[in-house]
């Protein structure tokens, strides 16, 4: 018989495999789990996305993109290019887009995972990807399509190569400049990056800034550090470069972004700021992961210090970049302040697991015990904030609505009136997606919510096709003019009512959603009817 300390090389190897094991067979059930999500609900890219398919069209049939289009969302360089890639898919183009966007959850909770692994240990990285996965908010964003779940993979598996291998280079940079050309967040994590690898090692950290500066100055002017500069403003250059070549302004992403904010109403003064960073970082971990990790990004600072440099560092940019922006006057959404609370779930994951770092003893028996009742509130509050009826009419109606809008779009009577004049939205929610099925250019599919800004700002020439096409079909629209030629959609149903027709509050206008006098019903879907009026 075996005596016990001929066990323990065994046991030893059993639970070493087994850690080899469960990380393996999480991604493999949440591979699976998306996949179902994918076939189960066939939902399609969002507003922003669509947007990007059309340029790429735009691109392919040999037409500068319509960058100014009404409330157009800012492009983004990536979205375009990957765009070019789907188009030989057709109308199809948009499903493999979300699939894609799915996928980005797999990579960023595997890249959550090497991360929390590489600062910390494996159970950290394990906990940390389950908390991302298990988050809705997070979910609902690549099920949308939105670009923001790549971006954040990116970034996270640039951090992951980075504490693999310090300043390992070009696969860093390479991964910061494609997240920098699909979020311009990323300009400051590529231009840091840069600079750091401009700097090199050996600079005289102790030797103060006297000594410091001239060796830094010494090391960045030269060919080596120069180009390492240059490779670190990449990708902001590469955004002001296409707004040039399409717009003939380089800071069109810049100025468009302020300026719709500010209709849009979602500006912040430098004073809201740092609350609206709070709420916000709150409204995305939810209120108890939040606590949690910034309890462990104090905990970890005090019992591990040299393993939390690089999250910390991508936590402070990720905030001070999205204070910059609030102050600079841009759009101030919750969705810029993703990279920050992915990497408090790690830090929440320590609050939970951190334990298994420290050595037998009473510390690690009380942070367990402990650690077992904050998971037990962690998943009771998370369930609470979760209704699997909400979530499904959700997901249905997105699926559903989407197929209604090609099914009336499609019908040969209202290809038919189409040639009558262009198509009427109630307002820019669904044009994208109306004209990605009519493959329409942007003067063919116009909001009727348009025609209150050209009231506004006069009945002059505008660059934009759409205001343009806008003004010559409906010239008297300063005077309150509305539609008299072409083809009305309205939305019939409650959800789409709400949803794409009455969304901006004091914005949009409830009569741009009903039919006008002398145009007759053509068509009509679930969520959907169609008027035309030659």
């Amino acid at each position: 018989m075996p005596g016990p300390d001929d066990t323990r090389p065994a046991e030893a190897a059993g639970r070493a495999r087994a850690a080899r094991i469960v990380p393996i067979a999480a991604f493999l059930l949440l591979c699976a789990g998306l996949l179902t999500l994918f076939l189960a609900y066939p939902t399609y890219p969002n507003y922003d996305s669509v947007y990007g398919l059309l340029w790429a069209r735009e691109l392919w049939e040999g037409h500068k993109p319509v960058f100014d289009a009404f409330r157009a969302p800012t492009q983004h360089p990536a979205t375009i290019a990957f765009g070019m890639l789907l188009e030989p898919l057709g109308r199809d183009a948009d499903r493999v887009m979300l699939f894609c966007s799915l996928v980005s959850v797999a990579v960023l909770a595997a890249g959550m995972y090497e991360l929390g692994r590489a600062a910390f240990n494996r159970w950290v990285g394990l906990v940390a990807g389950a908390l991302l996965v298990v988050n809705w908010d997070f979910l609902m964003l690549a099920i949308r399509g939105y670009l923001d779940v790549t971006y954040m993979a990116l970034v996270v598996w640039a951090a992951v190569l980075e504490a693999r291998r310090p300043r390992r280079g070009v696969p860093v940079l390479v991964l910061l400049a494609l997240a920098g050309l699909l979020r311009p967040e990323a300009w400051v994590l590529c231009g840091l990056y840069g600079l750091w690898m401009a700097l090199g090692t050996g600079l005289p950290w102790r030797g103060g800034l006297r000594a410091l500066v001239p060796a830094a100055l010494r090391r960045v002017l030269t060919r080596r550090g120069i180009a390492w500069l240059v490779a670190g403003v990449f990708p902001a250059v590469v955004w002001m470069v296409t707004d040039y070549v399409v717009t003939g302004d380089p800071l069109f992403s810049q100025t468009h972004t302020s300026g719709l904010a500010e209709e849009l109403g979602r500006t912040r003064g430098p004073l809201e700021m740092p609350f609206a960073t709070i709420a916000f970082l709150k409204s995305l971990d939810g209120l108890p992961l939040f606590v949690a990790g910034l309890v462990g990004l104090v905990a970890a600072a005090v019992i591990v210090p040299t393993r939390i440099v690089l999250p910390v560092v991508l936590l402070a940019a990720g905030v001070v970049t999205f204070l910059a922006i609030g102050v600079g006057g841009f759009s101030v959404i919750d969705r810029y302040l993703l990279v920050p609370a992915v990497l408090l779930l790690i830090f929440a994951a320590f609050v939970l697991v951190g334990w298994t770092l420290l050595p037998d003893g009473g510390l690690r028996t009380w942070w367990s015990r402990a650690a077992i009742l904050a998971a037990v509130g962690v998943v009771v509050v998370g369930i609470s904030r979760v209704d699997p009826g909400v979530i499904d009419d959700d997901l249905t109606f997105r699926g559903d609505a989407r197929q209604d809008l090609v099914r009336v779009l499609d019908a040969p009577q209202v290809r038919r009136a189409l040639r009558c004049g262009p198509l009427w939205t109630p307002n820019h929610k669904l044009v994208p997606d109306s004209r990605w099925i009519l493959d329409a250019p942007a003067e063919k599919v116009l909001p009727r919510s348009l025609l209150a800004s050209l009231s506004a700002d006069g009945s002059g020439a505008d660059p934009s096709p759409d205001r343009a096409a806008a003004r010559r079909w409906v010239p008297d629209a300063a005077e309150g003019g509305v539609p008299r030629r072409g083809v009305l959609i309205v939305p019939t149903s409650r959800q789409a009512l709400v949803r794409q027709a009455v969304v901006e509050e004091l914005i949009d206008d409830p009569f741009d959603a009903v039919p006008l006098p002398g145009f007759r019903r053509i068509a009509t879907s679930t969520h959907y009817s169609v008027y035309a009026r030659c």
